[in-house]
């Protein structure tokens, strides 16, 4: 392209503008995560081959490795990993299940906002894990406390993520389906959910880590089974290596359910 003098008369120049655009979309780059994660795994193997670090204080992935091949091969690993999942299972629907009922009446409806915001700002704080002791002295030291403690960790997250995600939807679209004589419930079925959806289901991601966290705290406190039980009893024996073996069963059960809800996401919100 020509660029004008003065005059307003082309000068003959063409050289061409440089492209200002790109960035700010991130790019999937499986190549370099994998990268990355290899050659931490080298750096950290070659640390406790070299005798840097005593394995006793850090483990090698390799020791790690076999530790985490025995604990499954001996089934004990099974054993506690089933007992982990019941308990965030069932405390996560429960605390979901209520959160979303809660959340809904806190956004459609202004006597619910006046009266379950102030408890829900007042109750989200305190750590859920404090009120453990609390909690056994009601229930029992079943599993009844552990499953309370967990629901009660998703249940205050989750409510947060529904009425926020109910403000959001834009109000014109509900005028407008008021205006077609739409009856209420289906106004929320069919507007109020659909619009809401991706704050409830970032809302489901928050409580699934709580979960998470939530179920180990409560089994180093009063269980003989579960992840948390065992990474305890594995630390209080100084066995490293079974603990960080526990240490990574949990991050793997931590990115499993990231995946799920992100296979989730995607499926209930392919329409946007």
């Amino acid at each position: 392209m020509s660029s004008l003098s003065r005059s307003g008369a082309p000068t003959g120049d063409t050289r061409p503008v440089a492209f200002r655009g790109g960035g700010f979309a991130p790019v999937p780059r499986w190549y370099a995560t994998l990268g990355a994660f290899v050659a931490l795994l080298a750096v950290w193997q070659a640390i406790g081959s070299l005798g840097l670090v005593s394995g006793l204080f850090l483990p090698t992935p390799l020791q790690i490795a076999d530790a985490l091949w025995y604990l499954l091969a001996s089934g004990e690993l099974v054993s506690h990993l089933e007992a982990s999942l019941f308990r965030i299972g069932v405390g996560w629907v429960i605390g979901m299940a209520a959160g979303l009922a809660f959340g809904l009446v806190v956004g459609l409806f202004s006597v619910g906002r006046a009266i379950g915001i102030p408890i829900v700002s007042a109750l989200f704080p305190i750590p859920k894990i404090a009120l453990l002791p609390l909690l056994i002295l009601w229930l029992g030291i079943g599993e009844s406390s552990k499953v309370a403690t967990i629901a009660l960790g998703v249940f205050f997250p989750t409510v947060i993520s529904v009425y926020s995600g109910v403000d959001q939807v834009p109000r014109n679209l509900i005028r407008m389906a008021q205006s077609f004589g739409v009856p209420f419930l289906s106004i929320v079925w069919k507007v109020v959910l659909p619009g809401a959806l991706g704050s409830i289901i970032a809302g489901f991601r928050i409580s699934a880590s709580i979960a998470l966290l939530l179920v180990v705290s409560a089994e180093m406190i009063g269980a003989e089974r579960g992840i948390g039980a065992f990474v305890l009893q594995a630390g209080n024996l100084m066995q490293t290596d079974q603990l960080m073996a526990g240490v990574v069963v949990l991050s793997i059960l931590g990115l499993a359910i990231s995946k799920l809800i992100g296979w989730v996401e995607r499926r209930w919100l392919a329409w946007r």
